[in-house]
């Protein structure tokens, strides 16, 4: 048994209990409305359950961005020192003042806990759309989700050249949707709301071309995922745009360009 299918097996529980709340309310069974907005409604579950870490992700920022000037000083004082007695005292001091502004050494932790759920419903949505039965989904709510289709085009239908123009239309609309709401993510919400001063150079080429590398993977992927997976993107791109709208606004890093503005009322 894969370590994410317990994962799987949960997230696929909770499609299939919006799946039939919303046949219970008198939304057709085997629509495509019926199909999105259980997508749509599966990312609100999840992002909802996922905001504690969220939080605590943006706390550690917080942290990281208080404790940075201090532990460049601490950097200075130490540098070209290379005894043991050195090292030792360099790295209490660090110690000492990523305690002092509350860093954990376990800051990265939000960000990977959250990981394996990306994970696991990128592929829970891609076993569906290939016909495959995954827990509550089962043989006949996979046959329902692959029988719907938007404008034509099935949820389970792949890549831009298919079934006509119409086709090309509705998966490239989607693609393009995906791909915009992610580089006005990462160029003008996440970018201001991050720390650079003392960032290396490569660091710095790197994250100024991440906008144009996310967006145009979302693009590329357009060719290849299912269609279930595109409306999945912009349902989950939707949900990152505005959170992190909501972060950069009232709760900027400290020494970013979104805390300057935010400073300035």
């Amino acid at each position: 048994m894969s370590l994410l299918e317990p994962i799987s097996h949960a997230l696929a529980a909770v499609l299939a209990a919006t799946h039939h709340a919303l046949d219970a309310v008198g939304a057709p069974p085997d629509a495509a409305g019926t199909w999105l907005l259980g997508i749509a409604s599966l990312v609100v579950i999840v992002r909802l359950a996922l905001l504690p870490l969220v939080v605590q992700g943006v706390r550690q920022a917080h942290a990281a961005a208080r404790a940075r000037p201090h532990l460049r000083g601490v950097a200075e004082r130490y540098r070209g020192r290379t005894d043991a007695e050195s090292l030792r005292a360099h790295l209490d001091e660090r110690r000492a003042v990523s305690a002092e502004h509350g860093v954990s050494r376990l800051g990265c932790l939000p960000v990977l806990v959250q990981l394996p759920v990306w994970i696991s419903l990128y592929h829970l949505l891609a076993d569906v759309a290939s016909g495959v039965a995954v827990g509550a989904m089962g043989p006949g709510l996979v046959s329902s989700f692959g029988a719907a289709s938007v404008l034509g085009v099935s949820l389970a239908g792949h890549g831009y050249l298919g079934s006509g123009g119409l086709h090309l239309a509705v998966v490239a609309g989607l693609a393009v949707t995906a791909a915009a709401l992610s580089y006005v993510t990462q160029r003008f919400v996440v970018a201001p709301n991050t720390p650079v001063d003392g960032m290396p150079e490569a660091m710095l080429a790197a994250q100024r071309i991440m906008p144009v590398v996310s967006a145009g993977g979302m693009l590329v992927a357009g060719g290849v995922v299912p269609v279930a997976l595109l409306v999945y993107w912009v349902c989950s791109s939707t949900w990152t745009l505005g959170q992190s709208a909501v972060v950069a606004r009232w709760f900027p890093t400290p020494g970013t360009p979104a805390a300057a503005r935010y400073a300035a009322g």
